[in-house]
């Protein structure tokens, strides 16, 4: 009778077991970044077509949120416009993280104006001049005696941390400078203000606003994927430590490497890195 209790409570608890690990395989939350944002929203709506026993939670709020999400075990993948900084690997090494990066596809972050402006090349002295505040009419720069309106994504976002180190040398920005949150919002702004500046990924660039080149090379997906504009770089996907193999986790982070997942990132105006 005792074997048969014993018997009895290690297929329950193995039950139990077997049930708690399902659950927890077919839950996905992503945090982060808000360029890798229309990626991560079309991988799961293909992912959910192929596989309707997975649960997708998403929180698009910036790189630096993502990380942390993952650090806090708050979420199975950051996503992210940069890579992992130094204090934060250290902070996940800490918590018991190990951030493991999946390369998606490459971008370009790129200066945008409202349509009216008639400047259409910057050189990165020129952008410094213009977030610090030492320029502070597009008049200076040969174009129209309009005040510039110098915009910036917030300081917790992954573009913002391209733009302030290649464009900007890490320079304070000047008092009279904007902040949003978002690639869509800053769009919005830059299209309906005609002195202003921003930046976005190359993902965003759409009929409403203007992209400018910077030190003489236009943002497109051949100079992006070839190196030559300036201001190109990846984005990722980080998961604490590698995803099991053939686990759902596993097949999103790698979905990239699918000729569907490479049509996708073409779709959303990236660039994948292979062309099928």
């Amino acid at each position: 009778m005792l074997k048969k209790l014993m018997l009895a409570s290690a297929c329950f608890l193995c039950v139990m077991t077997v049930n708690f690990c399902m659950t927890a395989a077919q839950e996905i939350r992503i945090e982060g970044s808000t360029t890798v944002g229309p990626i991560v929203d079309a991988f799961v709506e293909a992912m959910r077509q192929s596989d309707s026993g997975v649960r997708f939670t998403v929180k698009k709020t910036g790189s630096g949120d993502g990380i942390a999400a993952l650090i806090d075990g708050r979420c199975e993948i950051a996503a992210m416009s940069r890579f992992v900084k130094d204090e934060e690997y250290k902070k996940a090494v800490n918590a018991g993280r190990k951030p493991i990066p999946f390369t998606i596809c490459m971008d370009g972050v790129c200066f945008i104006v409202h349509p009216s402006n008639r400047i259409r090349n910057l050189t990165k002295a020129q952008v410094a001049d213009i977030y610090t505040g030492k320029i502070k009419s597009w008049k200076e720069l040969g174009g129209a005696d309009v005040p510039i309106v110098a915009i910036s994504r917030d300081t917790s976002s992954g573009t913002y941390e391209v733009f302030h180190e290649l464009a900007v040398n890490k320079a304070k920005l000047g008092n009279g400078v904007e902040y949003t949150n978002s690639n869509p919002q800053m769009f919005t702004r830059i299209s309906t203000t005609k002195g202003a500046i921003g930046y976005i990924g190359i993902g965003f660039l759409q009929d409403g606003v203007s992209a400018v080149k910077f030190e003489n090379v236009l943002p497109t997906a051949d100079s992006v994927a070839n190196g030559a504009y300036p201001l190109s770089r990846p984005l990722y996907l980080f998961t604490d430590g590698y995803p099991q193999m053939g686990s759902p986790l596993m097949k999103f982070c790698n979905f990239f490497l699918t000729e569907e997942g490479q049509d996708v990132i073409k779709a959303k105006g990236f660039v994948p890195f292979t062309k099928y």
